[in-house]
């Protein structure tokens, strides 16, 4: 009974007032690092003078109107929301049959296959912007005619692990009795997985997509070294001009790819909760 005790772990003590007030202060602090540019590009979107500064000279929209009425700026807009859909379409298709054939029919190759899979996210996106540029070239997909093809291929290379992993998530903590119900009582594989599975895990399909439309709306460099002749993206749009205008419109592009951006995370907290992704 001694070495039972003994060997039982002792009770974690919970910090005291002062440590907790020293963790939220910290917490406080870090958040402020974090969120202390964005905020300042809002206000600055603001600015009533002729420059980008911080604090504004005054409160005015004139940069948001300014930005709705250029046409290269809505232009890109809509080359970035065209990609972005498109880009999101394909890697739920094929992030989704990944997901389905990993969990269920990959046996002992489950983890290398999952750690394959997810190499997008681990290498440097401009290191496979680089690579894939090289492979377009010599294949001539896209490069230098002015279609979407080449730009779309490096969008799908990046965004199908953040498809993948929301529905592999989801499938490894789904519930098997009701297909199992579904195929007692005659179903087949397409109508127990179109009709029980699917709409069993629609938030990870839905939180899937809007990860994925949300990173390739914001992709920067593989939509500046994939993009064809004239065709660019919002990010590259924005990049391009402040090489040669230093005005708040600039401020108010960036404005509002962050409210985008935002309201992709609330959807996503509001449909399925923004939690851990748990495997096994």
């Amino acid at each position: 009974m001694t070495a039972a005790l003994a060997c039982r772990p002792a009770p974690m003590r919970r910090p005291g007032a002062f440590g907790r007030t020293l963790l939220r202060a910290f917490v406080a602090l870090v958040c402020m690092f974090l969120t202390a540019p964005i905020l300042m590009i809002v206000a600055m979107s603001f600015n009533a003078g002729d420059f980008l500064a911080f604090p504004p000279q005054g409160l005015s929209l004139r940069w948001y109107f300014a930005l709705f009425q250029s046409e290269s700026f809505m232009r890109a807009a809509q080359t970035s929301l065209i990609v972005a859909t498109a880009a999101m379409t394909i890697s739920m298709l094929l992030g989704t049959a990944a997901a389905v054939f990993l969990v269920r029919h990959a046996g002992p190759w489950r983890e290398r296959l999952r750690l394959f899979l997810m190499l997008p996210l681990l290498l440097p996106e401009i290191l496979t912007a680089i690579a894939l540029l090289f492979f377009v070239y010599g294949t001539g997909t896209g490069i230098g005619t002015g279609t979407l093809a080449a730009m779309l291929i490096g969008h799908v290379l990046i965004t199908f692990p953040f498809a993948f992993m929301n529905v592999a998530s989801a499938l490894y903590n789904f519930d098997s009795s009701p297909e199992e119900a579904a195929r007692s009582l005659g179903a087949s594989p397409s109508v127990t997985f179109w009709r029980v599975t699917v709409p069993l895990i629609k938030p990870g399909l839905i939180t899937g997509a809007l990860f994925a439309f949300i990173v390739s709306f914001d992709m920067f460099n593989m939509s500046l070294l994939l993009k064809g002749i004239g065709t660019t993206t919002l990010p590259t749009a924005l990049f391009d001009y402040l090489r040669w205008d230093y005005d708040p419109t600039g401020a108010a592009v960036g404005s509002i790819s962050v409210m985008v951006t935002l309201a992709t995370i609330l959807l996503i907290d509001r449909t399925w909760g923004l939690r851990s992704l748990r495997f096994g």
